[in-house]
C-alpha cells in the first residue's frame, strides 16, 4: 500500500497539495471571519431595534398610565366631588339625590378613556360613596394599599389584578380636600381593563415566537404572552438567555414613571434569518474560489516541475548511454539555471573521473604520514620511566617522586577515546588531583598546602578530570598571586535524603572582585563565555559538561562564591544512584 502511494510522492504533487491547503485554510478562516463578522453585525442591531421597540412600548405604557392618572386626578379634583366629601367631613350626610347626580358627574369623565372600566368613591373611613351599593374599602383592596395611598398624598398607587375579577387591573388614589389644606377627604378605587395595557396580539407574537413582559414594581404581571416561569427570566441580567432549547434576545426597560419593567424575549433565529443567505453565499463563493486556484495551482506546479522531470529522465539515460547536455531554456531563470550547472557537470565529470583515482593514491599518504606522526603513550612512559631511574640512581629522591608523579598524571591524563575510560570512580580523581599538588608544590614550595577529604563509604564513578580544572584555577588564581600561605581544600560530602554528592573545592586566595564574580555568574547562565580569561573559561565548561552528562537528572546545582582578598568556593552537585550513559 505504502509503495502504491510513493509513487504520488512528486514534487508537483506537492506543491499543488501545500497551495491547495494554503487556500482551503485561507478560505476557511476568511469566510469564518466573515460569516462572524456578518452574524455579529446582525445581532447588534436586533439587539439595538429591539432595545428601542422595548423603549417604545415603555413609553406607551408611560402615556396610557399618564391619561388614567389624568382623568382620576380631574375626578378627586371635580368641585362637586370635594363639596360633598368636605361635606361628608363636616358631618353632612350625602343624599341618595347627591349620590346619583355624583354618578353623573362621574361618568362625564369615564368616558375619555377606553381603559377605564369604572371609579369607586370611599370616604375617609372606608364607606362606599359610590356606587350607591354599600360597602367598604377595606373589602375591595388590602389595608396596606389603603396606607399606601395615604402617604403618596394624592399620587395614583397601583395595586394591580383585581381580586374579584382577573380582567381588570387596580389603582388607588387619596382624595385630597383643597379647601381644608389638602387633608384626607376619602379614597378613589380606579378599575381598569387587563387588555388596556395588552400592546401586541398574543396569538401574532406567540407564533412567530416573541414574548412581551410588562410587570409593575413587585414583579407582579400586568400583561404578558408567555406561560413560563417569569421568575427565572426576572432573577437573570443576560441580554442571551435559553428558553426550552431556543435561544432569545432579552431586552429590558424600566419605566421611572411608573417603575415597571418591560420586557421583550425575541428568538434569535427570527432576527438571523438572512444569515444563512449569507451562508449560502459564502459557501458557494469558497468552492468557485476553490476551483479556480486548484486550476491554476495546477498549471503552475506542472510548469514548475516539467523541466525538472526532463533533466530526472535525462539523468536516468545516462546509465546507459553516458551523460549528455539538455536544453538550457526553461520558464524559469532558477530551473534555466540548474540545467546549465548540469550541462557543466557533464563537461567535468570525465575530467574528474580521470582524478579521482589520484585523489585517492593522495588521501591514502596523507593518512599514513598522519599516523606515522602520532606519538605513541607508550614511548613518553617508558622516557620518564628511564629518568625516574636514573635520578634514583644518583639519589635525586625528591626529583625521582616528581618524575613518577607527572608519569602517573600523564598516564590518568592520556588514555583511549571510549566512553567506559572517561568514568572513573571518585577516589581516582582525588589521587590525581593529589599528583597534580605534588608537582605544583615543587614549583610553589611551603607555600602550598592542601587537604582532600572523602568520607568513607563513598565509591561512585564521575566524569573524569571533573575536579583537577577548578583545583587548578584555585593555585593559579587565589594562592599563586598571594603572597602569603595559602591552602586549597577539596572537600566531598554525601547528602543522602538527596541522594547526591555534594563537591566543594575551596582556598583563600586573594578572592574574585564584584564585578568579574558577576560575569563568571551570568556566563554560567547563559553559557557564553565573556571577555575574562583563565577561570570563566573552566567553570562554564565543567559545567556545560556537568549538565550534558546528567542531563537526565534535572537542573544541576553550580555555584561560585568569593570575598576579595579572602577566599573563593566553588560548589557542585552529582546525583548518587544510577550510571552516567553519555559521557562528555
Amino acid at each position: 500500500m505504502i509503495s502504491r502511494l510513493n509513487k504520488f510522492n512528486t514534487l508537483r504533487n506537492q506543491i499543488l497539495i501545500v497551495f491547495l491547503i494554503a487556500i482551503i485554510f485561507v478560505l476557511f478562516f476568511v469566510n469564518i471571519i466573515i460569516f462572524s463578522i456578518v452574524s455579529n453585525l446582525l445581532r447588534y442591531n436586533a439587539e439595538i431595534q429591539i432595545q428601542e421597540t422595548t423603549v417604545q412600548v415603555s413609553e406607551r405604557l408611560e402615556t396610557l398610565y399618564r391619561q388614567i392618572d389624568i382623568i382620576s386626578r380631574q375626578v378627586t379634583t371635580n368641585l362637586y366631588v370635594q363639596q360633598l366629601l368636605l361635606d361628608e367631613v363636616d358631618g353632612k350626610p350625602t343624599s341618595f339625590n347627591q349620590r346619583q347626580s355624583l354618578m353623573q358627574v362621574v361618568n362625564n369623565y369615564q368616558v375619555y378613556s377606553d381603559g377605564i372600566h369604572s371609579f369607586e368613591l370611599y370616604l375617609e373611613d372606608g364607606r362606599r360613596l359610590f356606587p350607591l351599593n354599600e360597602a367598604s374599602l377595606s373589602s375591595r383592596v388590602n389595608k396596606d394599599w389603603i396606607e399606601k395611598a395615604r402617604d403618596g398624598k394624592g399620587k395614583m398607587v397601583w395595586i394591580g389584578q383585581d381580586p374579584r375579577d382577573p380582567n381588570l387591573h387596580l389603582a388607588i388614589r387619596q382624595v385630597s380636600l383643597i379647601d381644608r389644606w389638602f387633608s384626607n377627604g376619602g379614597y378613589l378605587l380606579i378599575s381598569m381593563h387587563k387588555n388596556y395595557f395588552t400592546l401586541h396580539n398574543a396569538s401574532k407574537t406567540t407564533q412567530q415566537g416573541e414574548y412581551t413582559i410588562i410587570l409593575d414594581e413587585e414583579n407582579s404581571p400586568i400583561s404578558l404572552n408567555y406561560y413560563g416561569d417569569v421568575e427565572e427570566i426576572i432573577g437573570k441580567s443576560k441580554k442571551l438567555m435559553n428558553i426550552d432549547n431556543r435561544d432569545y434576545i432579552v431586552s429590558k426597560v424600566k419605566s421611572d414613571l411608573t417603575g415597571w419593567t418591560v420586557m421583550i424575549l425575541t428568538p434569535v433565529y427570527a432576527v438571523m434569518k438572512g444569515i444563512s443567505v449569507l451562508r449560502t453565499a459564502i459557501l458557494f463563493s469558497g468552492i468557485i474560489g476553490f476551483i479556480i486556484f486548484f486550476y491554476f495551482s495546477f498549471f503552475f506546479s506542472t510548469m514548475v516541475t516539467q523541466p525538472v522531470l526532463n533533466l530526472i529522465k535525462t539523468m536516468e539515460n545516462a546509465k546507459l548511454h553516458g551523460l549528455k547536455p539538455i536544453s538550457e531554456k526553461t520558464s524559469t531563470v532558477e530551473l534555466t539555471k540548474l540545467n546549465k550547472t548540469y550541462n557543466e557537470l557533464v563537461e567535468n565529470i570525465n575530467h574528474l573521473i580521470k582524478v579521482v583515482y589520484e585523489k585517492e593514491i593522495l588521501i591514502n599518504q596523507v593518512e599514513l604520514k598522519a599516523l606515522q606522526a602520532q606519538i605513541n603513550p607508550h614511548f613518553l612512559y617508558n622516557t620518564l620511566e628511564a629518568l625516574y631511574w636514573s635520578l634514583e640512581e644518583k639519589g635525586e629522591e625528591e626529583l625521582a617522586e616528581i618524575v613518577i608523579a607527572m608519569s602517573e598524571l600523564f598516564r590518568y591524563t592520556i588514555t583511549s577515546s571510549r566512553v567506559e575510560d572517561e568514568l572513573v570512580f571518585i577516589q581516582d580523581e582525588l589521587q590525581h588531583i593529589e599528583r597534580y599538588l605534588k608537582i605544583m608544590k615543587m614549583r610553589l614550595g611551603d607555600k602550598l598546602t592542601w587537604d582532600v577529604s572523602l568520607p568513607p563509604g563513598i565509591n561512585i564513578k564521575i566524569p573524569k578530570l571533573i575536579i583537577q580544572p577548578l583545583v587548578e584555577n584555585a593555585i593559579l588564581h587565589g594562592i599563586g598571586n598571594k603572597n602569603d600561605k595559602g591552602t586549597v581544600s577539596v572537600i566531598v560530602q554525601e547528602v543522602k535524603p538527596l541522594k547526591k554528592l555534594v563537591i566543594k573545592v575551596m582556598d583563600d586566595g586573594i578572592g574574585i572582585n564584584k564585578t568579574t564574580l558577576h560575569s563568571i555568574r551570568q556566563s554560567l547562565k547563559s553559557g557564553i563565555i565573556s571577555s575574562f580569561k583563565g577561570k570563566g573559561v573552566a567553570l562554564v565548561n565543567i559545567y556545560k559538561r556537568l549538565q550534558l552528562n546528567y542531563i537526565d537528572k534535572g537542573e544541576i546545582e553550580f555555584s561560585i562564591e568569593s570575598k576579595e582578598n579572602e577566599w573563593t568556593c566553588v560548589t557542585f552537585e552529582i546525583p548518587i544512584g544510577e550510571e552516567i550513559e553519555n559521557v562528555l
